[in-house]
Parts: C-alpha cells; sequence; structure tokens
C-alpha cells in the first residue's frame, strides 16, 4: 500500500507469495483503507437476493468493477476504497461508490444495505458464489462457509515495515473492543434478538484459524512460523488466517476485521479515521510491551463489547492512571480521544474526534438504531426496508 498505489485493496489482483517466503512490501505509513461487505436485498420482503454475480454487470463505469468484490456468498458484494489519507476524502469516494452501486442495484429491483448479520435470512437457503476458491471452502467448512453470510468492515493502514506490522497488530488488539462497539449493527439473527449488539461476532469465532496473531514481535520469526503452517498444509497463504487484526505484508498494511458494517458510508470512514489516528500514536508512543501473556484479557474484553456496546466493561492491564481494575468501555475511549488529540493534523482528523465523542456520549449506536426501528415498526422486514434506505444516502 504505497502512495503511489492506485488499485483498490482487493485480493483477485494479488498473487499469493511464493512458498518459503513472505516478503513485507513497505507502503507509506498511516495511509488507509476500507472494505465493506454489504447485504443485498429484494423489495419484496427485505430478505437477501441471491443476485451479486448479476449486480457486478451493471456497475458502471466499468472501471469501478474492480473496486467491487463478489463474496463467499451471494447475498452479499464488497465495495473496496482505494488508499487515502483523510478522512473527508475517503467519504467523497465512498459516496460515489455508492451511487453506482445504487444504481446497478435498480436495474435488477433490490436494495442495498449496511449491518453486521441480516435479521431472518435462513443460512442453509445461501448460494455459494461461483468461485474455485469459495468452492473449496465450502467443501472445507461445511455449513460454516454459508453461516458466514455475515457482513464486516475490514480497515487497512499502512506501515513501513514487518516489524512495525507487528507491534500494530498485536497494540491494535487493546482497542478492539472499541471498534466492535463502535460499529455494532448485528443485534437481530436468525429472526431473533440475540441480546448481542454484535452477534456476528460469535459467527467469524467458528473457524479454526480465527481468534489472535501468535504473540510474536520480529518479521523474520513470523515468516517461519508462516513457513511451518505452509509446509504442513494447514495455510495456503495469509488468506486462511481468520485473526481478529491481521498483518498483510502484500498490501504492506494491518488490518482490523472485527467491525460490523455500520449502516452509514460516513460511520465506516470515521472507524478508519480512528484506526488512522491510534496508528499514529502507536507506532510514535510505543506505549505496550508485547509478551506471552499480552492476550490474558483479550476474549473478556471481546465478549463485553460484543454483547453490550459501549456499555460493557473493559479489563484494564495497569494502563489505567485510577489503577481500576475495569472501565465502561465508554469512558475508556473517551479517554483515549483525549489521548489523540495531538496526532490530529487536520480538520478532518478533528472532524472524526468528534464525531466518535458523540458515539460515546450517546452510546445507542446503530445496534440501538435497529432495536428502536423494529420496536417501532413491529417488522424486522420494515427495519430493513428503512435500513436500505439509509446505507443508500436516502431518509427512512
Amino acid at each position: 500500500m504505497t502512495e503511489t498505489m492506485t488499485q483498490p485493496m482487493t485480493e483477485t489482483n494479488i498473487e499469493a507469495p511464493a512458498a518459503g517466503s513472505l516478503p513485507f512490501t513497505a507502503s507509506t505509513p498511516y495511509t488507509m483503507g476500507i472494505e465493506l461487505e454489504l447485504q443485498l436485498v429484494n423489495r419484496r420482503n427485505y430478505n437477501l437476493a441471491s443476485d451479486a454475480v448479476d449486480l457486478l454487470t451493471w456497475i458502471a463505469p466499468r472501471a469501478l468493477q474492480e473496486q467491487v468484490k463478489l463474496e463467499m456468498t451471494q447475498g452479499m458484494i464488497e465495495l473496496n476504497s482505494k488508499v487515502n489519507t483523510r478522512v473527508d476524502e475517503l467519504i467523497e469516494e465512498l459516496r460515489g461508490l455508492r451511487a453506482a452501486l445504487n444504481k446497478g442495484a435498480q436495474h435488477l429491483n433490490i436494495d442495498v444495505s449496511g449491518g453486521g448479520a441480516h435479521p431472518f435470512q435462513q443460512w442453509h437457503e445461501q448460494r455459494i458464489t461461483p468461485s474455485e476458491r469459495f468452492n473449496h471452502l465450502y467443501e472445507k467448512y461445511g455449513y460454516l462457509a454459508k453461516t458466514f453470510t455475515v457482513f464486516g468492515q475490514h480497515i487497512h493502514i499502512g506501515v513501513a515495515n514487518g516489524d512495525d506490522a507487528l507491534y500494530l497488530t498485536h497494540a491494535f488488539a487493546r482497542f478492539i473492543p472499541h471498534f466492535i462497539a463502535l460499529s455494532a449493527a448485528s443485534p437481530f439473527y436468525q429472526g431473533a434478538d440475540t441480546r448481542f449488539a454484535s452477534s456476528r461476532s460469535n459467527v467469524v469465532r467458528a473457524f479454526p484459524l480465527s481468534g489472535t496473531a501468535p504473540a510474536l514481535t520480529e518479521w523474520s520469526a513470523f515468516e517461519g512460523y508462516y513457513d511451518e503452517l505452509l509446509r504442513m498444509d494447514i495455510i495456503g497463504s495469509m488468506k486462511d488466517f481468520y485473526w481478529d487484526i491481521r498483518p498483510k505484508p502484500e498490501f504492506g498494511t494491518v488490518e482490523i476485521r472485527v467491525c460490523d458494517t455500520p449502516l452509514t458510508i460516513e460511520h465506516a470512514a470515521y472507524l478508519g479515521g480512528y484506526a488512522q489516528l491510534l496508528a499514529r500514536w502507536i507506532l510514535t508512543e510505543r506505549p505496550f510491551v508485547i509478551t506471552p501473556d499480552f492476550y490474558l484479557l483479550y476474549q473478556y474484553n471481546r465478549f463485553e463489547a460484543s454483547r453490550y456496546g459501549l456499555d460493557g466493561m473493559i479489563a484494564l492491564h495497569g494502563e489505567d492512571p485510577r489503577n481500576s481494575s475495569k472501565l465502561p468501555i465508554f469512558e475508556h475511549l473517551q479517554a483515549h480521544l483525549t489521548l489523540l488529540e495531538p496526532y490530529a493534523q487536520n480538520d478532518a482528523d478533528r472532524m472524526t474526534l468528534r464525531h466518535l465523542r458523540r458515539c460515546a456520549e450517546e452510546r445507542g449506536g446503530d445496534a440501538g438504531w435497529l432495536r428502536q426501528t423494529f420496536a417501532r415498526r413491529g417488522s424486522l422486514n420494515d427495519m430493513m426496508r428503512l435500513s436500505s434506505a439509509l446505507w443508500m444516502g436516502q431518509q427512512p
């Protein structure tokens, strides 16, 4: 991921590294890009529509088709941004992509929506997208491949070298509760209220190579780990790691993978801006020491964010000045937004901080909006109709 790169961040135009080698491609530090997995819904009852393959052919101009990607099942599509340095520029790019996607969707009489999970689709009804890789994954993972019809936002942050990428990968782990809670948008699943802010988080954890990266701090050691798993035929490439955060050496980035897809593109962009600001602070201040017990409280914190959103609790590792063992996630977020103020370089960064402060103060988020809309309308179908209108830039 470099300043001169113009292609979108999509894995389809990347060659897998040769066996026994995992070179890290340096990129410009703190550049960012995002990927958004989106729901395609029919206009009859707002269930998922298996129209992804057809929709791709309707994207115009054709150059934008490089930024739209098929996913595991045919009720979803992925948008890939180009490399950005500012949140406001990212928002404008996403609006252009959204307009092209909306126009293509009209030809098929479908709508597009954000959100981390469709509220009432049935996993066994989903169709695997025709692809050698997707067919292989279906053979390997069975029904898990179809239950993976959930929708996430991935955030890429550029780094200069592999050692920095590993440090950032581990340091970001302390803020995964923030990203889960800020993006949580999947309270309903398989027709029921799950009592979770993000039910999507639980689906992802079912895969055997999910979780966290090993606590390695040098890229040469990580290459050895990667080569051993490659030799044992456990993995075929970095794409086989479903970690919450992973280095992406072919892009020169660190990728955060825990976010639900937000209900609006603006909120999605601000999450990217938050990761960018955190990366500047982390790689400048180096606030953490990575040890084998670095992840001891990770699962607890992850669960709290998935279950309760910003109202969940975060267990601290000696970083809180009051020496409290636990703190509400929204308070922990507010404290770190203050720490990041000196790292805001422009009005777009300050706009990101203001937006996130408002999220921390209000605490309802997208999961709250979905629950309130369902309570008001009394129908998951109608909730999805309004959710798609929101994402498509219409007034619901």
